[in-house]
């Protein structure tokens, strides 16, 4: 309905308006529709008893009520039409502003050749436009112009992109003039407009252009001019310049120093003059005249009055001045002249022989050593003779070189006049000296020669480089390796043995490597960075005072070798390398096989020490039993059983004693037999020992004599272990006498010391024995009646360490044996004994 009402109307009514319309009658119909529909009805109170009311009734009511709003709809409709008619109105007004503003905007931008791009973000594509630039004016040509490097110059192209890129990114303006590779110009300038990147370019030309040629040659000019003023103030000679009136407007480095000044500001301020007046008048007369000025004249520079060579140019409107001083020529020549009079003199003291001759060839200096190496007389020197009249006077004494042909010799000898470089010759003269001559050329004209009698030298070097070549030959003759590294770190020399030990190229050690590509090869054999660095260290070291070390080296391949690191002079280092894998494997045997002894001593120390007890339980019943045996309350035996008793009792007693010497033994050698100090009553000792050895005294008919002196007094001592080495003692001195001999046990003090001293008339002990008589289960008693295993003497030794004492044996064979004890008698070893086994334990 409100199609066919809009369209009936013929009113174009706006778009907007229209579908309003289409909604407020839809709706409206929509609500009505709700409001008298059969469920709504039903739903109020009071009409669902109703609903049988007739259906015209209903009818009249719906169309009541939508002719209302039709009402309603249009006359809103009416009052917005006006509205949009009067905003239809001012767009067109707008729209025909907005075309005139376009169309001058165009008329603007055509007004001179340039063009445009705009990029509407760092991402969006650019809008090219161009306006009166031919070159850009083609159909393909607007992007072609974002080719920057196509049509102009590579560092503006360069900056052009980069501003260019500051400009989308960050929205920096920049404005940048630029040359072309056709010889154009063109000023670029770049902002950020309304969110928008814009890069204007415009060609310069006319007034525009020859402003920047100006500027170009300005440029150039004003460089020119700093360069020329930087030499002017490297210059050492005062330089100045005047204007038309005759005032400083310029002075370099040399004049504010002459004249003393702060700098040039200060000199050109105060108008401080290096001339004086006259010179300055004179210099504005030539100046009048249009002629330069050259003149020497005195001068005050920075305090002394130095002669200077002054020189004006004729310029009227700024003449320039330069003032060379000659003080510092004069000084120098007089410098120069004392110079060569003190050469001279050294060159007297010198022991080359030295001989100058001027360019006509004639002898104009020589020195003393001339004279005397070619034994040329005062007088003969004195007249000035030409090189050509000396080589003839020597010639003829025969102390020249021997030569075929000797005009050619000379006349290449007198080369050196018309040579620029020095000429060097060697002379073999007849009396078997050799002399070596340089001639050196005189720019001025002349010679110069220089005689060296190298005769000892030569010889020097011969035997030098013959020693040379004998240690040469000798170190690579050598089976141990040998190198020697310079102060570098570089390979000076190795013999052929240290390359066959580390496997190493000849080829690459005659490059001379340094130390640590050596030792890159080196570590496939040995990896150890310890070692390496250590002796990369000695070898690199600058300390001249290094000291030297040894290190064996074990390398994988099982070779071990001794190295040796000596310092050399000159901060040069010598490594030796030994093959000691042989002697290292004997050693690593005999290590292995003295632990395997040392384990089987164990064994055989703890086998004693258990059958030992284990023997011990069974002979003490022995003897028990043997003791009842005796006894009368076990009943009466017969002499027989009574003797065969008594066999029984010694036997079991010796065996018991030797049990008791290896069980001491085993424990001394377990390092835990602890002595129990006291004071010792030496003779009371004594006669203890020999109470224990009555019954083989009278077996054997032996005397035993005691000699003890009044002060032997006591020491501090165990007194059974000290009863024990007598006992073993008087034992042993009784095994080896004969019957009716007699045996001495002495006693004695000595300083701090208590000697013992058993003496026997027996048969003696050979030399070769009496070296082992101390050692285990060592007995030689074959002619004599004494047994045993050979265990006395060990015991005896044993119990005398621990007691911090000594013992000895003298003996002779057919004379007999002494045997002497020494015992510190101070209480300290007491206190020293202990402390010697707990650090032996540890």
């Amino acid at each position: 309905m409100m199609r066919c009402g809009r369209k009936h109307s013929g009113v174009d009514w706006p778009r907007g308006a229209g579908r309003a319309s289409i909604g407020l009658a839809r709706g409206a119909t929509t609500i009505c529709g709700a409001l008298f529909s059969a469920p709504a009805m039903a739903q109020v109170p009071g009409v669902a008893a109703n609903l049988s009311i007739d259906s015209d009734v209903v009818g009249f009511a719906f169309s009541g009520g939508l002719a209302l709003f039709s009402a309603v709809v249009a006359l809103t409709h009416i009052s917005e039409r006006k509205s949009w008619r009067a905003r239809e109105a001012e767009l067109v007004s707008e729209l025909e502003d907005a075309r005139a503003r376009h169309d001058r905007a165009k008329t603007f931008l055509s007004s001179e050749p340039q063009a445009f791009i705009a990029w509407s973000g760092p991402d969006g594509e650019p809008d090219v436009g161009v306006s009166g630039l031919p070159v850009f004016e083609t159909a393909a040509a607007p992007r072609r112009i974002l080719a920057f490097g196509t049509w102009l110059a590579p560092a503006d192209a360069q900056a052009l992109e980069a501003a260019v890129d500051r400009l989308r990114k960050n929205g920096d303006s920049f404005r940048l003039p630029l040359a072309g590779v056709a010889g154009r110009y063109f000023d670029a300038e770049g902002r950020a407009v309304g969110g928008s990147a814009v890069l204007r370019i415009r060609e310069v030309s006319g007034d525009r252009l020859e402003l920047i040629g100006l500027r170009e040659r300005h440029a150039e000019t004003e460089r020119h001019l700093a360069g020329l003023h930087a030499l002017l103030d490297a210059s050492l000679a005062p330089v100045w310049a005047r204007d038309a009136k005759g005032g400083l407007v310029y002075v370099n480095s040399a004049y504010v120093a002459a004249v003393e000044a702060k700098d040039a500001a200060d000199a050109i301020s105060r108008g401080l003059e290096l001339l004086d007046q006259s010179a300055r008048s004179e210099a504005a007369q030539a100046l009048a005249k249009g002629v330069v000025w050259r003149a020497r004249v005195p001068a005050i520079v920075a305090g002394s009055r130095h002669m200077l060579d002054v020189t004006q140019t004729a310029s009227p409107d700024m003449p320039a001045a330069m003032a060379i001083d000659r003080h510092e020529v004069e000084t120098v020549r007089a410098d120069l002249e004392q110079q060569m009079q003190s050469h001279k003199r050294t060159l007297d003291q010198l022991p080359t022989a030295v001989a100058i001759f001027d360019r006509s060839r004639r002898l104009a200096y020589h020195n003393d050593a001339y004279a005397k190496l070619w034994q040329l007389g005062a007088a003969f020197l004195d007249q000035k003779p030409t090189d050509g009249e000396i080589l003839d006077r020597l010639r003829a004494d025969g102390r020249l070189p021997a030569e075929s042909d000797y005009k050619a010799w000379k006349e290449r000898l007198f080369e050196a006049y018309r040579s620029n470089d020095p000429m060097r010759h060697t002379w073999h003269l007849p009396d078997g000296r050799i002399v070596d001559v340089v001639a050196h050329p005189d720019p001025r004209g002349g010679v110069t020669y220089l005689y060296d009698d190298t005769t000892e030298a030569v010889d020097l070097a011969t035997r030098f480089v013959a020693l040379n070549r004998t240690q040469s030959e000798t170190l690579e003759t050598l089976h141990e390796g040998v190198a020697v590294f310079g102060a570098d770190g570089r390979l000076n020399f190795c013999n052929p043995a240290f390359a066959r030990m580390w496997r190493l190229e000849p080829e690459e050690l005659a490059e001379k490597p340094r130390f640590e590509t050596i030792v890159a090869h080196c570590k496939t054999l040995h990896d150890d960075e310890e070692t390496w660095g250590k002796l990369q260290s000695f070898v690199t070291s600058f300390n001249d005072m290094r000291e030297g070390f040894t290190r064996r080296i074990e390398r994988s391949d099982g070779v071990v070798l001794d190295c040796t690191a000596q310092s050399l002079l000159d901060g040069a280092a010598l490594l030796t390398f030994v093959d000691v894998t042989a002697d290292v494997s004997a050693e690593r045997a005999l290590s292995e096989r003295n632990k395997a002894l040392m384990a089987a001593e164990k064994l055989r120390n703890d086998f004693i020490h258990h059958v030992s007890y284990e023997l011990r339980s069974p002979l003490n019943n022995i003897n028990g039993f043997v003791h009842l045996l005796g006894e009368d309350s076990t009943g009466p035996l017969n002499p027989r059983q009574f003797e065969y008793l008594g066999y029984v009792s010694k036997s079991s007693a010796a065996l018991l004693a030797i049990i008791d010497d290896i069980l001491d033994l085993a424990t001394i050698d377990e390092d835990a037999l602890e002595l129990e100090f006291s004071d010792v009553d030496v003779l009371a000792t004594m006669r203890a020992a020999i109470e224990g050895v009555q019954d083989r005294l009278a077996e054997n008919s032996i005397d035993v004599q005691i000699v003890a002196l009044d002060n032997v007094g006591a020491f501090r001592g165990d007194a059974k272990r000290v009863r024990q080495i007598l006992f073993n003692l008087l034992s042993n001195a009784i095994g080896f006498s004969s019957p009716g001999q007699t045996v001495t046990l002495a006693a004695l003090r000595r300083e701090d010391d208590v000697v013992f001293k058993v003496t026997d008339r027996g048969r003696g002990i050979p030399p070769d024995v009496l070296e082992r008589v101390f050692e285990r289960f060592e007995s030689h008693t074959a002619g004599s009646r004494h047994r045993g295993v050979g265990l006395g003497l060990s015991i005896v030794r044993a119990f005398m360490e621990l007691h911090g004492g000594k013992v000895f044996i003298d003996s002779a064979p057919g004379e007999g044996t002494t045997v002497t004890c020494v015992f510190p008698a101070r209480a300290a070893h007491e206190e020293m004994r202990p402390a010697a086994r707990e650090g032996g334990a540890q």
